[in-house]
Order: C-alpha cells, then structure tokens, then sequence
C-alpha cells in the first residue's frame, strides 16, 4: 500500500468523479496529495454540487494518507501561478479539470447549441489544461520520472469519431486530451517524464448515481431501467489502475497513448471493489453499439 511512498501529487479538479478517487488513491499509496478546485465549504462552483475539495482531502486522511486542499481557480494563470510557487516539488499531476457538463446541450448541433456555453466548456476542457500545463509542468521535469495524467472521457478509438447524442463542444473538449497527450509526451520526453490521457469507464459518479436515483450500495438497481449500466465501474477502479500505472517504473512505455482503466486493469491485475474487471469501452463497443442486449459476460 506504499508503491508511492515519498512522492508528491497533485489533482487539479479534485472535488469529485474520477479526480476524486484518483486522489483519494494516490494518497493510498503514500503519495502526499495536493488537491485542487473551485469549490470549498465556503463557496460552490458553477457545478452547484455539494462535494469540496476540503471533503476529499479528508477522505485521503481517511485512507491513511496525507493531503492539502487548496482553493484555485485553474482558468486563472494568476492563481495557478501562485500554486506553482507555492509547491516545492512535484512528481505526479493529474489533470482532471472539467466542470462543464451543465453546459452541454444533448443532441444540440452546433449551429443551435447555446454559443457562450460552447465557448465556456472549451474554456474548461481546453484552456484550463494548458493553464495548468504552463505552470506546473516546471515543477514536474525538475527530476526524471515525473508523470503527467490527463482526464477525458473516451478512448481515442472511441472519439475518432463524433458520438451522436453528445455535441460538438463537448467533443473537441474532450477528444483535445488526446492531442494533449501526443503533445506533451513529446515536449516531456528529454526530461524523463510521461504523459498519457486517462479515461474511466461507464462511471458511477455522484451525479450519475443521483441521475439515476441509486447509490453505490444498490447501483444494479438502475439497470433495471438502463440495462447498460451494468458494465459501470466504481470511480475507485480508475483510481486504483492510475496508481499503478504511476507506481510502473517502465511507465514510460505508455506515453503519449490514451488509456482506459479497462485497459490499464488487465495489464496491472486491478479490480473493481466488487473483485471484478469491468472492461466497459469494449463492452460499449461490442455490446451497446451493436444493438446487443445488455449482458457483461466476458467483459466484467
């Protein structure tokens, strides 16, 4: 439970989902964990979700590990700059700002998709990263081995093409980390350092547990109504695959590539908290896709 014991981390957009879990493991490992976002106990986001950074550096605590929640808005070169003085050193950076899913306009093409909410979720999948990029990435290359993690949602299979009921704001914002991963593994490759693009799952995140009116107790009861949803994965199996991955000292292999926790779990051997190994991108694809009835045999 030491596999990263000495090292520092830091989450950008740690307040919740898949950041949130992937905080909560790194600090498992013994990594010590910064983490960051905009909303505290003394003020929400535009997300108006209840979870804070303050709670995620206590659940980190609560795993015997050793955390900082510290208020930034990474849309604020400002504010990052005063983070990255404020850091003596840094050996993993995961990326997982977003924040920008009540702006999405389901379906909406473009032409009729609400213009300043487009903009913003480019602002927020886009902007925020290579803020975050700026200013941190100095600290990352100061020793050989650090890792860069950038969120999305999708493989780069998966966005090699456009994903109907979604928009297109939503998909250059999300389909940029992979661009973003190519990029700068490139740049980071003379200092020893890594850089990938990460995806989770059908994940269970808080609002996707409340979408669905189930927690993570009873979650099989909303396949009643979305039989796909049995191939979800818990936010835990992300974070558990990235800790392997950054505790991998050929790490290096993976750069500039876009994994899966999927993907990740069957080379690592990590489960799921239920002991199983939801392989849910093959599964959307060869399953949900095809027109298949649910069934996660062979994929979980």
């Amino acid at each position: 439970m030491n596999e990263l014991s000495g090292k520092v981390a830091l989450v950008a957009g740690g307040t919740r989902g898949a950041s949130r879990a992937i905080a909560v493991e790194l600090g498992r490992a013994g990594a010590f964990v910064y983490v960051t976002g905009r909303t505290t106990r003394a003020g929400r986001s535009e997300v108006d979700r209840p979870e804070t950074i303050e709670e995620t550096a206590e659940l980190i605590e609560k795993a015997g590990g050793e955390a900082e929640a510290i208020r930034v808005d990474h849309l604020q070169p400002a504010e990052v700059a005063a983070l990255a003085e404020r850091i003596d050193r840094l050996d993993i950076l995961i990326d997982g700002l977003w924040g920008g899913d009540k702006h999405l306009g389901w379906g909406q093409p473009v032409w009729e998709h609400d213009l300043e909410a487009g903009l913003r979720m480019i602002r927020l999948g886009i902007d925020a990263h290579l803020i975050t990029s700026h200013y941190l990435l100095p600290l990352l290359i100061k020793r050989p081995g650090g890792l860069l993690v950038e969120l999305t949602d999708g493989t780069a299979e998966a966005n090699a093409k456009y994903r109907d009921g979604t928009s297109l704001p939503f998909y250059l914002a999300k389909a940029s980390a992979h661009l973003l991963a190519i990029g700068e593994a490139a740049e980071l490759a003379p200092h020893g350092a890594t850089a990938v693009a990460f995806t989770p799952g059908y994940l269970r995140s808080e609002a996707m547990l409340e979408h669905y009116g189930v927690t993570e107790d009873n979650w099989r009861d909303a396949c009643a109504r979305v039989p796909h949803f049995a191939i979800s994965e818990s936010p835990t199996f992300g974070g558990r695959t990235v800790v392997a991955l950054a505790a991998d000292p050929d790490r290096q292999r993976w750069s500039g590539q876009t994994v899966s926790s999927g993907q990740l779990a069957k080379v690592y051997g990590v489960d799921d908290v239920d002991g199983s190994r939801p392989d849910a991108w093959r599964y959307m694809a060869e399953v949900a896709e095809a027109g298949k009835p649910a069934d996660t045999t062979g994929y979980r």
